[in-house]
């Protein structure tokens, strides 16, 4: 690891900022992700900036800013479309919410402020422009022993902010580091109580997309972690599959997450897949079974991102992937039942089930090489089915209401969507019949006789 970052990597506005503030006689020194992502040699999403200036000096400095944490110390300056948080050097004290200090002191020394940080691995600071490292609590030796460790003592710091816990296992998943013991041995799992569900769950959000999601899994459970945010899935440890599955029903689940394409929507879909098993296990003379697991599964997946306050749109797909990722991919499945599951699911949704199919089968079988032949030939009747002409909601059909009003005098009401329905399940078994000359012959077929009292009576005549 390099212990001198190129400021070629800095943008200039961030450069300019930093240059600004030295001109006008105040320390500015890069803090947080910036200095440990520049080690790293990684591409930094942010660049926050620590200075000796108060917030009044910062906003008298730059012609343009924005009081969006004055009162603890933080000012975004704006330079040309670009924003950069500039804080001063603080002090804090107490966290009696368990997210922010009761109060700031400002301090005139950097050492001081980043004391008050989370993990040594983020207590790195450095000055591009004199390319001078202030590093006191050695986070430069923990990125080269890839730990992440508190600062002084690990139950001070999770006190203080109990997202800390989490994000000291969702470090681990993003870095691929891992987690120092005396730390994990400071995590109190009812501290995270208290904290919002939108910050828990974007903390999760982050550790489901990292390098080894699995790691931190595996420690959120031994730490107790997991059993107070997502209860449904620590009760998969422990629970056995049978002889033909290498993990327990937990162990299958981290292991389909690691093997999932990192996108949120799939990774979320392979943690909870399963959840429903802890609620339908069954067994007799035959085994262990699961009867039902991927009904129940959809209805637990609903609640759990609900009560994460997860978008609708991500919510609404995780569901419709766990209640179907169970669907039959055999060789006796017809061209019209493949439709029909494209229909139920939607094309996006057929290709994340693909997707969450392959990571189970990677997760579970000892039977690699029939699982396998059956998924890929599955696979290519989706492609094939993909590539042809799509049916897959009444919107793709030829016809809409418009024609049935124009066509058979039919007025809006329930007979619309009746008519819709009986086309689009007729052309789900032959998408050729998507035709419009087709379809409204069908339609005449079904409906030309007593049409015209039905119109009569919705138009309110002989009422």
């Amino acid at each position: 690891m390099k212990a001198k970052a190129s400021a070629k990597v800095i943008p200039q506005y961030v450069l300019e900022v930093l240059l600004r503030l030295a001109t006008a006689g105040f320390q500015g020194y890069l803090v947080g992700g910036g200095p440990r992502d520049l080690l790293l040699g990684r591409a930094p999403q942010d660049w926050d900036v620590a200075t000796d200036a108060r917030p009044e000096q910062v906003e008298a400095i730059f012609p343009v800013t924005y009081p969006t944490g004055k009162r603890y110390g933080t000012i975004t300056v704006r330079l040309g479309e670009a924003q950069v948080e500039v804080t001063t050097f603080r002090g804090e004290g107490p966290y009696s919410d368990g997210r922010r200090p009761d109060w700031v002191r400002f301090s005139a020394t950097l050492e001081e402020d980043l004391a008050r940080r989370d993990f040594t691995i983020n207590a790195i600071a450095y000055d591009p422009l004199g390319e001078v490292w202030v590093d006191p609590f050695h986070g430069r030796w923990d990125l080269r022993r890839r730990l992440v460790r508190a600062i002084g003592e690990p139950r001070e710091r999770f006190r203080e902010d109990g997202l800390r816990m989490l994000r000291y296992f969702r470090f681990q998943s993003t870095l691929g580091f891992k987690g120092e013991r005396r730390t994990m041995q400071g995590i109190v799992p009812e501290w995270l109580v208290g904290v919002a569900r939108e910050r828990i769950r974007e903390e999760l959000d982050r550790l489901l997309l990292g390098l080894a999601p699995g790691r931190a899994l595996h420690g959120m459970t031994a730490s107790g972690l997991l059993q107070v945010i997502l209860p449904e899935v620590a009760a998969l440890r422990g629970l056995a599959q049978g002889s033909n599955h290498r993990f327990d029903v937990f162990g299958h689940t981290v292991a389909a997450v690691e093997a999932i394409a990192p996108d949120l929507v799939l990774r979320w879909a392979a943690l909870l897949h399963d959840i429903g098993k802890a609620q339908t296990k069954t067994a007799d003379e035959r085994g262990i079974h699961f009867y039902g697991h991927e009904v129940c599964g959809a209805a637990l997946a609903r609640a759990v991102l609900q009560r994460l306050a997860c978008p609708r749109e991500r919510t609404d797909r995780v569901e419709c992937l766990v209640r179907h990722h169970m669907f039959y991919a055999g060789p006796e499945l017809t061209d019209a039942a493949l439709r029909r599951l494209a229909a139920r699911v939607g094309s996006d949704n057929l290709l994340a089930l693909l997707e969450l199919r392959r990571a189970d089968i990677v997760a579970s079988t000892h039977r690699y090489d029939l699982a396998w032949a059956d998924f890929y030939r599955f696979k290519e009747r989706v492609a094939a089915l993909l590539a042809g002409e799509q049916v897959f909601s009444r919107k793709d059909l030829a016809i809409n209401g418009n024609d049935l009003k124009a066509v058979f005098g039919w007025p809006p009401g329930p007979k619309y969507r009746e008519a819709l329905d009986q086309l689009f399940h007729w052309v789900l078994e032959d998408p050729a019949r998507n035709r419009r000359e087709t379809l409204l012959a069908y339609l005449h077929s079904l409906y030309d006789q007593g049409d015209e009292q039905y119109g009569k009576n919705h138009n309110g005549e002989n009422n």
